[in-house]
């Protein structure tokens, strides 16, 4: 196991923070714009991917040269990802997703960017430095996160082997035999598996496979589900949204109502962590647009009031000129704007983000999509520093900048010396 304190020091140790800010007033040669997606889920979440390994190796022979991770809940994987990256030449990013509620709008039905569960946010941390070793005031929420979602994937386990028994479908399925088959997957060691509600239907969806010849399946998933499947019977990832959407979200059989952290609780564990809090935008990726979304301009007088300076889309999700409109307009306000791929599913999509049925990214949309790579690659290093990044430990934008302009102007410059004295040394 590779110590992760000793590879962000080798991070940190690319240069001081004057000589970087020295070199970043050449920046980049004109018109280079490395290749990059800042959204990733690794193994063991809920990945694509079968391992770390296959990740970065497809990143590098598709071209991407910056990668950022954004695991739920536990970070250990991130060591074997700095090192598998350095070897193929790729700038690692770090991140995490949280999920909040927040109560109010629960109460009056709005939808955050989850499209199903009113009141449910999902909040990403960018540029993350303090999770190797992980302070008492992080550690304490991450624990709390562990709780809630231990105890609530457990009973959706136990509720779903006792309805797919009594459908005439015994799985033996129990929540630490689900648990063994993801680690069993991918190799990783049981105290880094946070289940997820993905992993406990790939489970479900194995063991229908496994007791239930291709011939029989659609009766036996009609008897399941309570409906007839849209999925066919040897779809393997369809079978797991029909179980998912038929008998686990919010008024199915096998739901359980889910226990979440406030917001704020999630964005000080991106403080603590050392992070940029962002904003995941899914924009058309729902339909109607949420509306805590809707219109742009009122997510960016929320998302202000929030003391939230980033946002993130994942384009794969959208329409390009949905993508371009709100991109756009939220970078004219100021706000630092990231992208990825999630790779959330079991879908192998291509490394660098593309918007909704493999459309291209427009270019314009691009550039600003890489000025807020660098700006998180700028505030990982001087955070590593131990100086101010982005943000400061309480949320608030760096000082000493005459406008905003001029600080994303800056973070741009000093993020692309970064990645580009990286690139150079590796």
């Amino acid at each position: 196991m590779h110590n992760m304190q000793q590879l962000l020091e080798q991070l940190k140790g690319l240069g001081t923070v004057p000589q970087m800010q020295a070199d970043a007033q050449a920046g980049l040669a004109p018109g280079l714009r490395p290749r990059s997606n800042g959204h990733i889920h690794l193994p063991p979440n809920f990945s694509a991917f079968e391992s770390v390994r296959q990740a970065v190796d497809l990143a590098a022979e598709q071209g991407v040269t910056v990668l950022g991770a954004s695991n739920y809940y536990h970070y250990g994987v991130y060591a074997d990802f700095t090192v598998l990256c350095r070897a193929k030449g790729i700038f690692p990013l770090f991140g995490l997703e949280v999920i909040c509620l927040l109560d109010d709008l629960a109460r009056r039905g709005v939808k955050v960017n989850d499209p199903g569960n009113p009141g449910k946010m999902y909040l990403c941390g960018k540029g993350l430095t303090r999770f190797a070793p992980m302070n008492p005031a992080a550690r304490e929420i991450i624990d709390l996160i562990w709780r809630y979602d231990t105890g609530r994937m457990a009973r959706m386990v136990e509720i779903l082997a006792g309805h797919f028994e009594s459908r005439g479908v015994p799985t033996g399925l129990t929540p630490a035999s689900v648990k063994d088959l993801i680690v069993r997957r991918h190799g990783s060691p049981p105290d880094t598996v946070c289940v997820q509600e993905r992993h406990v239907g790939q489970a479900f969806q194995e063991a229908l496979f496994a007791r239930v010849p291709p011939a029989g399946r659609t009766e036996a998933l009609a008897r399941i589900l309570g409906a007839a499947p849209k999925a066919g019977p040897d779809d393997a990832v369809a079978v797991q949204n029909d179980l998912r959407s038929h008998l686990m979200k919010a008024g199915k059989p096998a739901f359980v109502d889910e226990a979440l952290v406030t917001f704020e609780q999630g964005y000080r564990l991106v403080l603590e962590l050392g992070g940029i809090p962002c904003y995941p935008t899914l924009a058309d990726g729902a339909s109607p647009i949420c509306g805590y979304e809707n219109p742009v301009e009122k997510l960016i007088r929320t998302l202000r009031a929030g003391r939230v300076w980033c946002a993130e889309f994942i384009p794969i999700r959208n329409q390009p000129g949905v993508l371009s409109r709100y991109v756009k307009a939220m970078r004219a306000a100021g706000f630092v704007i990231t992208w990825g791929t999630e790779h959330n599913t079991l879908d192998l999509l291509p490394m660098e983000p593309t918007c909704l049925k493999g459309q291209p990214v427009p270019e314009d949309v691009k550039d600003i999509f890489w000025e807020g790579t660098c700006v998180v690659a700028a505030h990982q290093f001087l955070s590593l520093h131990g100086q101010c990044g982005y943000v400061d430990a309480a949320g608030a934008l760096a000082p000493g900048y005459g406008d905003g302009e001029e600080r994303i102007a800056a973070f741009r410059r000093l993020g692309a010396a970064v990645i580009e004295t990286y690139f150079r040394n590796r």
